[in-house]
């Protein structure tokens, strides 16, 4: 698989750092208003003509432009980004507030900007509005979307919980959000290496029917899966007729199974938990089908969270109730290998252990009959 790019010249910057970089007389922005000037395939919901707004993680933004240098427009107390120019990572933004971040002294020419959601903000919506140049520049036609799409959807996992900590107690070194990263997560990954777009939709701590150690059980995944902004009850994202991946890696199940069932929680015993978490993850698979059609290839990916495997077991038994339907296009594949070191905060998968993940998972999917 193709890695990502060398990362150099990178800053940590913080909001208080911002201030200083802010003015630029006279920004230059494209006509069309904020959408017109950027590519994105993650779920965004538009505010304003010159706005728009996100809770997953991951969510990315790529736009050209022609200059010496570019501002990137964001109002975001919660999350932290990346900004790449040209492939290479040229900034960290942590919680920056309402600010337009420039980057400048670039070469007089054409490059490519992408701005990306590094962490998880269920509570809370990030806003992007758009980029900017300094007078003398211009922004550039918006990048075409790719043929390949992949979605992702699953737990803190897929969302890069804590990934770049190298240390699994964070409580001494930034916390999970700042040693998170989606954009170095397994799905991302693989999505670049393939040339894909692709949607992180992840949410550490739930699963299909019952959440880690039984908390929250008004609600699970399901609760927020179509919805752009999560912090928002009822809300629903408005799919483009463009989204239609040809492949969806469903990863949920960790956290319905890795602890023991606790006094008052509703299942009685696993076997009853097993058979709640089947119906539902059934009544999730149809969705998915009703939603992407029968063309789009369906991966189940389970890994091993207790000495009985139930998740991977219980996993691997939908796929064969699926094929056994008529369902050919529904695989399992199974995300462990004996060199991870799960080094990240808490025990999640490390920088390192994604990287694996993503080879296993690029070799999963070179043997699928994928139609792209």
């Amino acid at each position: 698989m193709q890695t990502q790019p060398r990362l150099s010249r990178r800053t940590l910057v913080t909001a208080a750092a911002l201030g200083a970089v802010t003015a630029v007389a006279s920004p230059v922005r494209a006509s069309g208003g904020v959408p017109a000037q950027f590519h994105t395939a993650g779920r965004v919901t538009r505010t304003a003509p010159d706005a728009v707004q996100y809770s997953w993680p991951g969510v990315y933004f790529e736009g050209r432009f022609r200059g010496t240098g570019v501002g990137i427009v964001l109002d975001d107390a919660h999350n932290d980004y990346d900004i790449q120019i040209d492939g290479t990572t040229v900034a960290t933004l942590v919680t920056p507030g309402r600010t337009t971040r420039w980057i400048n002294g670039l070469a007089n020419a054409a490059h490519a900007v992408r701005l990306v959601k590094r962490t998880e903000s269920a509570w809370a919506a990030g806003t992007f509005g758009g980029f900017v140049t300094a007078p003398g520049g211009a922004i550039l036609a918006r990048p075409r979307p790719r043929s390949r799409q992949i979605e992702f959807i699953g737990d803190s996992n897929t969302a890069g919980y804590g990934n770049a900590s190298g240390t699994r107690d964070c409580s001494s070194n930034g916390g999970v959000n700042r040693n998170s990263n989606a954009d170095l997560t397994y799905g991302a990954l693989t999505a670049r290496g393939l040339d894909a777009d692709y949607q992180i939709n992840a949410f550490s701590g739930l699963g299909m029917v019952r959440n880690w150690n039984g908390g929250s059980p008004e609600v699970d995944f399901r609760t927020y899966y179509d919805r752009a902004l999560l912090h928002v009850d009822g809300d629903v994202w408005r799919r483009p007729v463009t989204w239609r991946p040809q492949v969806v890696v469903v990863a949920l199940g960790a956290n319905d199974f890795s602890t023991p069932l606790g006094p008052g929680e509703r299942w009685a015993t696993e076997d009853s938990l097993v058979a709640d978490y089947e119906t539902a993850y059934h009544g999730f698979l149809d969705k998915l089908r009703a939603r992407y059609g029968a063309g789009t290839f369906i991966v189940i990916g389970a890994t091993g969270v207790s000495s009985t495997n139930t998740f991977a077991e219980t996993a691997q038994r939908i796929v064969r109730d699926r094929n056994g339907r008529g369902d050919d296009r529904v695989g399992y594949w199974y995300y462990d290998d004996p060199a991870l070191d799960r080094l990240g905060c808490d025990w999640h998968f490390s920088l390192n252990d994604h990287r694996i993940l993503a080879g296993l998972l690029d070799d999963y999917l070179a043997t699928l009959p994928l139609r792209w």
